[in-house]
């Protein structure tokens, strides 16, 4: 059977629950635990499912000459220098 991935926004749902249930003191250390394991799942689903967006994530760059074209969100990332430059640069972003 195949397992189906949680949302985002219902993984991160369940974690603020979990922080809420954490904060209140009213667990016993068992269930704290429990709540800790659930929580450290949750919060690695969600690291996952923005791992995943991010790697979709394209920034619309429009050149000097006007023209539009897209490049790899970790690339900007990577060389965040290269638009510290004024002089000469190619691209602005939009």
């Amino acid at each position: 059977m195949e397992e189906k991935k949680p949302k985002f926004e219902d993984a991160l749902r369940e974690l603020e629950n979990i922080v809420d249930e954490l904060e209140s003191g009213e667990l016993t250390l068992d269930q704290s635990l429990q709540r800790y394991e659930r929580g450290i799942k949750a919060l690695n689903a969600c690291r996952s499912i923005l791992g995943e967006a991010e790697k979709k994530i394209q920034l619309l760059l429009r050149s000097s000459e006007g023209e539009l074209k897209t490049k790899p969100f970790e690339a900007e990332e990577a060389a965040p220098a290269e638009h510290d430059e004024v002089k000469g640069e190619d691209e602005v972003p939009f």
